[in-house]
């Protein structure tokens, strides 16, 4: 696997899978009993700006970087920025970009668990350091979509899963499809999001189209793009998949995504979405 996240971190990928991440758990954490968070493709968990690979392409420039320099943040996004400020932001300025594990703990509370999958050895070693002192979090070095059968469903009986694969393999999508199908005949009433990338192509429709054929229900998608969707440039967008959404996370994201698009894209290119895939 060559995929390293650090290239991309901070981007408004990341910015649109972490604002739809502290909504999730914001919600979980509304009710006394514990709760687990499951993170399929973990990372590193976090990454310093100033590293040689995280300049190369500069990405957070262009995302994180915006949107914290903006005003007016819808509530949802707003709490959002106070995790990324208190995780990577020292005497005003951005020096690290949290990854989805640092997002997720700085929510747990102290009775709620973390399972951190990663099958890359460089980046579980660094998650497992970073972890070190993390009562609450468990990484393990493994493939994530195997860690669904072992660890689901939790002895929690509540929780999330956050499945963010690299998307290196051609037949990915297929495999998140069945992935995600298979957890939720062994945990229906789990929530579940699932991160895409929106590129020429239409594999992400396809995708889509599966899963609403899939017999699955209560499947609501979120969406930002900066570019065309068919724009042959690259990354043009990014979505999530959310199975058994928390009641009002579709009014939350509908009120976040267009100010967050405002900040994020060119003038009059990308778009939002909002939608029921499919409904209850």
């Amino acid at each position: 696997m060559n995929y390293r996240h650090a290239y991309h971190a901070g981007n408004f990928a990341d910015v649109l899978k972490h604002v739809v991440l502290v909504g999730l758990l914001e919600h979980l954490g509304r009710k006394d009993t514990p709760y687990l968070y499951l993170d399929t493709h973990a990372g590193r968990g976090r990454y310093p700006l100033a590293a040689a690979e995280t300049q190369r392409a500069g990405e957070f420039r262009q995302g994180i970087a915006r949107v914290l320099e903006a005003s007016g943040a819808p509530p949802l996004v707003a709490r959002y920025l106070e995790v990324v400020r208190a995780l990577g932001v020292e005497d005003g300025r951005l020096l690290a970009y949290p990854g989805s594990p640092l997002v997720a703990l700085a929510l747990l509370r102290p009775d709620d668990r973390a399972a951190l999958c990663e099958l890359e050895p460089r980046e579980a070693s660094a998650l497992r350091t970073l972890m070190r002192a993390e009562p609450r979090a468990q990484v393990h070095e493994r493939d994530g979509y195997e860690a669904l059968a072992a660890l689901l469903p939790p002895r929690e009986r509540r929780g999330l899963v956050l499945l963010d694969p690299p998307y290196e393999a051609a037949d990915e999508f297929e495999r998140l499809a069945r992935a995600l199908v298979a957890a939720l005949g062994r945990w229906p009433g789990g929530v579940y999001a699932a991160w895409y990338p929106i590129k020429a192509g239409g594999a992400d429709g396809r995708f889509l189209a599966a899963m609403a054929a899939s017999g699955v229900r209560r499947q609501l998608v979120a969406e930002l793009t900066i570019e065309r969707d068919d724009s042959p440039a690259g990354l043009n967008g990014a979505g999530l998949l959310i199975v058994n959404p928390p009641w009002q996370l579709d009014s939350r994201l509908a009120e976040s995504l267009p100010w967050l698009h405002g900040c994020l894209a060119p003038a009059g290119r990308g778009r939002t979405r909002v939608s029921w895939l499919v409904p209850e």
